[in-house]
């Protein structure tokens, strides 16, 4: 992971880090702007079901996630990552005024699904520069670095969204909306959609002026093939299993929204809840970072899993505002554990010549599960209602954690690299 360690530090961290987590910063603003807001602009102005918004969300992650492992693999095959971390920001970004005047469902569904292409480009290649950019013993650290600055991006955006929303007036409650407020809300949802461009912009500007990538030397070890050297290691096969479980219960985070509005929240109550949710994920993420390395990532993500399974069982039978900003909160724990734990373990399970198509291969995975675990998600809501959604997440978190363990915990005296008692 060391092939550009001799560039300079800021902070302690690689420029390379330092630098794509001011890039993650802004295209979260650009995207958070949007996100809280989009089930609410697809079921009160457009008039979608919650069926519709899962197969929205399961769509455009899924199909725009085989890009993920296209482009960690080239990433890796050329030696370059730079040109696709810049192609896929920009693709993003551009996509902004396809939803600012998308009329129906279907605009948004293309939106969506562009502006996840660009995430599928992107995400591989990126990573894998943090990685290659940060020694073994500070992957934590890198990582939960990179998941704080773009969580911040996320606290920011919907920040930005509460005070344009103040601006119009909008602060009553969501469902059902009030027939003559409809327009009044339409208006702020698509001033917010063209002024979301803006950070975007900004991500792209500092890719171009500041990420420096050292050129890396050609290896006959290179993957020749997509999976040649990815997955040959059987642990990295048996996480992925792990993650795939997992994720099949972790829908969108739309229907945390739709929680939310079921509970009675209003939509500035929902915004700010949501920001709240991404102040406390970006404050957990680094000192969780910084933990795994000290103490452990498996420990890390088991906690993740186990944590994951209490909140959505919370989430299944909770009925007041109350309760819901409480879970809302633990999930934002959750989320500054699990995320970029689970990428720097990644790391320590891959070679620097197949890193690229291994974390493509990783995020491809938690893509392509997104369609049927979104599906499953909508479907079990407007079919059983919202506990049945949660209480499956529920299931398949515990179902993770049992195989996490079964997988990855040894016993102190086993002397096994799995030790649970090592630090990796």
């Amino acid at each position: 992971m060391d092939n550009n360690l001799n560039q300079k530090r800021i902070l302690g961290l690689p420029r390379n880090v330092f630098t794509l987590g001011w890039v993650s910063f802004f295209m979260d603003v650009s995207s958070e702007m949007i996100y809280p807001l989009l089930p609410l602009f697809l079921t009160n102005i457009l008039g979608a079901n919650k069926t519709t918004v899962g197969l929205i969300e399961g769509i455009a992650e899924s199909a725009a996630s085989l890009l993920k492992v296209v482009s960690g693999y080239l990433s890796d095959r050329f030696r370059k990552r730079k040109p696709l971390i810049l192609y896929g920001y920009g693709l993003s970004t551009l996509t902004r005024p396809i939803v600012a005047i998308a009329t129906g469902w279907a605009g948004v569904l293309v939106y969506r699904f562009i502006d996840r292409i660009g995430k599928g480009i992107r995400t591989a290649p990126r990573d894998a520069i943090i990685a290659e950019s940060t020694e073994e013993g500070k992957l934590g650290k890198a990582f939960g670095f990179h998941r704080a600055m773009d969580t911040c991006g996320a606290i920011v955006g919907p920040a930005i969204a509460i005070a344009v929303l103040y601006l119009f007036g909008h602060s009553y409650p969501p469902e059902p909306l009030p027939a003559e407020a409809v327009k009044a809300a339409e208006k702020a949802f698509r001033t917010l959609f063209w002024l979301s461009m803006i950070p975007g912009l900004a991500a792209v500007a500092l890719i171009i002026l500041f990420v420096k990538e050292k050129a890396l030397p050609s290896s006959s070890e290179h993957p020749k093939s997509l999976f040649r050297h990815s997955m040959v290691n059987s642990d990295f096969k048996k996480f992925l299993l792990v993650v795939g479980v997992f994720t099949l219960g972790n829908s969108s985070n739309a229907f945390l929204i739709l929680k939310m509005q079921a509970a009675g929240a209003g939509m500035l109550s929902i915004t700010g809840l949501y920001l709240l949710f991404n102040a406390v994920y970006s404050a957990a993420s680094l000192p969780a970072g910084m933990a795994a390395d000290r103490f452990g990532k498996k420990r890390m993500i088991l906690g993740s899993y186990i944590l994951f399974a209490l909140i959505y069982s919370g989430l299944a039978f909770s009925k007041t505002q109350t309760s819901v900003w409480a879970l809302l909160i633990a999930y934002g724990v959750f989320m500054g554990i699990s995320e970029g734990i689970q990428r720097a373990f990644v790391a320590t399970l891959l070679s620097n010549n197949s890193i690229g198509t291994g974390y493509g291969i990783y995020h491809t995975l938690t893509g392509l599960v997104t369609l049927p675990a979104s599906l499953i998600a909508g479907l079990l809501w407007d079919r059983m209602g919202p506990q049945a959604t949660f209480l499956f997440g529920a299931v398949t978190g515990t179902l993770a954690a049992a195989l996490f363990l079964l997988f990855f915990w040894k016993s102190r005296g086993s002397g096994s690299c799995l030790s649970p008692f090592r630090r990796l």
